[in-house]
This record gives structure tokens, sequence and C-alpha cells, in this order.
């Protein structure tokens, strides 16, 4: 089985909000505006663009928006900055400040930006078209009107980054599912669309669960064909409209930066503020019952199906297995103070340095072993889907009632059900709830955590 090991250019958008932070900051200095604080009204733009834009998706431009749109788009962002701004006025009580100059700031704030914006917009467009960077290499399955508008498009309009390879007219038996599976597989397809008019529902079903199991995008262009119940995405290349099986909110830049920043200040905190004097208590705890280091290294998969080292406090005796076979129910190899940690959860703290690192979230799918990924994945349908996201501290599937011990295929089944939903559905107060749920459990003590 081959897993894609790479992504395309994360780091494009979160550059450009960071530039566009930059300029409405900057642009203050240009103006008189008579500001009391200065930090303060720093601090309250800064947050309150980044929260706009989230609500209004203000970065989610992809490669085949239209020009006009990101117009609309644009307008409607400085708008909402607009009424936020003239609203620190009332809110922090500051009636000496200059309305004038306060506009002048905003007008001169929408130029630079929607300039900037449109400027790189159609600088991306060139990168593709004449360097061919930034590419996508796509295949398509069926043979229709649509299907042929696509391809064309795919061809004549380089810019959009799509590296059209080949297409598959399996309806007409020329070419089997399984011959472009191997053909996805050995060119480094990543994204397969399909006319589903074309395929039967057998056909579809393997076509969706091949793309789920090796971390491949499938798209369809709609027709009248029974459509399974999937959390739809619905585009535009052009006039052609396109739908995507599984829309994933974290790969939004706006949601993924938004995830991050909570990450970083949730995970420095903790380490900040409990493992700081946490870790040299338990440390003396540990070395006391048993000898061994105090913390546990283990190799787990994590986003894109790359392995990343997992740290815990050391809750066993230092034992030839511990990276093969997880811990049971009346498990000889844990400790008197290992047990305490583990009921308590207080063994999985240390990953906060891995959520700070960045390998892992606060909250998503849990990692699990190297030995036992390959099985599941092997086992399990859909398991792989869990790596289109990082790994987390804790999940949904945990504080659902899937933790702990993989006793039948029936847990494992129930966990990736869970697993799912969250990549589907995810919302920063989706992570509230599960972070506080987790806490009320960890008060609790649970039945499973040995």
């Amino acid at each position: 089985m081959a897993y894609r090991q790479r992504r395309y250019s994360n780091l494009i958008t979160p550059l450009f909000g960071l530039v566009d932070l930059i300029i409405i900051v900057s642009t203050i200095t240009l103006f008189n505006i008579n500001i009391t604080d200065i930090y303060v009204f720093v601090a309250y733009i800064s947050l309150s663009w980044i929260i706009i834009s989230f609500k209004n998706h203000y970065y989610n431009v992809k490669r085949h928006t239209r020009a006009v749109q990101i117009f609309v788009l644009s307008f409607r962002q400085i708008i909402l900055y607009a009424l936020v701004l003239y609203a620190f006025i009332g809110v922090f009580k500051q009636p000496n400040i200059s309305r004038l100059a306060l506009g002048q700031y905003l007008s001169s704030v929408f130029f630079i930006l929607i300039t900037f914006k449109f400027l790189s917009f159609f600088l991306l467009k060139k990168y593709r078209s004449k360097l061919g960077g930034n590419r996508r290499n796509v295949i398509v399955i069926g043979d229709n009107e649509k299907v042929r508008q696509l391809i064309h498009i795919f061809k004549s309009r380089p810019e959009f980054g799509y590296r059209f390879k080949k297409q598959f007219k399996i309806e007409k038996g020329i070419e089997s599912l399984g011959t472009c599976f191997n053909y996805i597989i050995d060119n480094d397809i990543d994204e397969i669309y399909f006319s589903a008019s074309k395929l039967s529902n057998e056909q579809i079903n393997k076509l969706v669960d091949f793309a789920d199991n090796n971390l491949r995008e499938v798209k369809f262009i709609p027709d009248n064909k029974d459509i399974f119940t999937k959390k739809l995405k619905y585009e535009y290349y052009d006039y052609i409209p396109i739908l995507s099986i599984r829309a994933i909110p974290l790969q939004e830049p706006i949601n993924k930066i938004t995830k991050r920043l909570f990450d970083i200040v949730f995970a420095s905190a903790v380490i900040l503020f409990l493992l700081s004097w946490l870790t040299p208590l338990l440390a003396i705890i540990i070395k006391i019952e048993s000898k061994g280091p105090v913390f546990f290294k283990q190799s787990r998969n994590g986003f894109n199906y790359k392995e990343f080292a997992c740290y815990k406090f050391r809750s066993m005796t230092p034992n030839k297995n511990a990276h093969v076979h997880q811990a049971t129910k009346g498990d000889q190899r844990v400790t008197k103070v290992g047990k305490f940690i583990r009921k308590t959860s207080i063994d999985e703290l240390p990953q906060f340095y891995n959520v700070l690192f960045g390998d892992m979230s606060v909250v998503g799918p849990r990692p699990h072993m190297v030995s036992h990924t390959n099985m599941y994945a092997e086992r399990i349908d859909k398991f792989m889907v869990r790596h289109f996201v990082k790994p987390g501290i804790t999940g949904l599937a945990q504080v659902s009632g899937y933790r702990g011990e993989v006793e039948t295929d029936k847990d494992i089944i129930g966990r990736v059900k869970y697993d799912i939903f969250y990549i589907e559905n995810w919302s920063i107060f989706l992570d509230l709830k599960i972070i506080f749920q987790t806490f009320i459990n960890a008060v609790k003590g649970e039945e499973k955590a040995y």
C-alpha cells in the first residue's frame, strides 16, 4: 500500500495573512488618529481582523476563484472591519479619536490590501502558468460532455495549476478500476475527478474507499445519480460545477491558523503553569519506584502518515514489548504510580511538547503505535482518513467511550467513525467542548484507562 507523503504549499496563505496584519498595523503610523493606548488598539484591530477573516472566509481563495469574487470578498471584509474599527471608540471610551483620520486610515488600508490581494493572486497564476510551480497532478474518469469540458479547462488554463495526466474510460470496459488505482499510485496523482453517471454505485464506493485509504482527494461532476451521505463541498471551475466528496474544514487556511494559534497558546499555558512544577515532582516519584527514564518515547503516525516521536511520562517498568503491545487490564508492566497517572491521563501531559513542536494538536484523532497503524490500515476501512489532520492529545472518540485498549474490531471501527465525524465537522467550539469533557473524565477517572 502506498501513501502520499507530501502536501501543497501551506505557507502561502499564512504568509499573506501576516502581510495583511503588518499592513493594517503599520498604516496607523501614517495618520494622526489620536489614540490613547496604541498597544491596546493594535491588539484590538489585529484580533478583530483575524476573527473577521475567519468568519468571512477571507483567505479562502482557490486557484480557480474569479477576480470578481475576490473583489466582493475584500469589500465585505473591509465593511466588517470598518464596523469593528469604529466600535473601538465606544467600547474603549475614546472620544478624542479623530473620526476623519480613522476614515482616511480605513480607505488607505482598503486600497493597499486589495492591491496586494490582486497582485499576489495574479502573481501566483503566473507562477503556475509560466514556471509550472504549485501544480497538482489529476486524472479524470468517465467520458461525456462535462468531462471533456473539464479536461479542456485543465489543459487550457495552466494558471489554475492542474497537470492533467490521463483520462480513464472505465464505463466502456477499456480500462479497469485496478488499472486506474495502479496508475494513481505510480504517477503520484493528487486529485481524482469522475462523472458519477459513468460509474456504478459499487465502482464509486470502491473509488472513494481507495482515495480515503491512500490519502487522495476525490471529486466528481454532479449529475442525477444518488449521492451518498457525505459532507459535500460545491465549487466552480470556470462554469463547470464540481463536488468534493469530503470537505475538511482544517484544510481551510484560516481554520488551520486559528487551530495552530489555539494549540500554541493552550500548550504553552499547560507547560508553564502545570508541567514546570509537576515534571520534577513526578520524576522523583517515578525514579523512586523503578529504574529507567522519566519520559517514554514512542514512534507514532501523525499528519499525512508521517512518523514522529510521541512523549509520555513512563508508567511501566522498562520492557521490550512497550512499542508493540498495548496496556491491558491487570497488565503487570504498569507500575503503582503508572496506574494513577494513566487513570487520570497525567501520563499524556508531555505531549503538550509535541503540540508545541507542531507534531500534534490539543484535539484530534489519537495517534496509534506504528505497528498498530499498519495493521488497522489493512483491516479497517477508512482508517487512513484519520491522517488528513494532526493527531491530538484527546479527541471526540476518546470522550465518546472509545478510549484505551482496542479489544475488538468494533472498538477501532467506532473510533474511526467518531474521528471522521470530527474531521468533517471541526470547529474551535467543538475543540473546547472536547477539552472540557476530557477534563471531567480525567477527574472522574475512566474505566478503560489502565
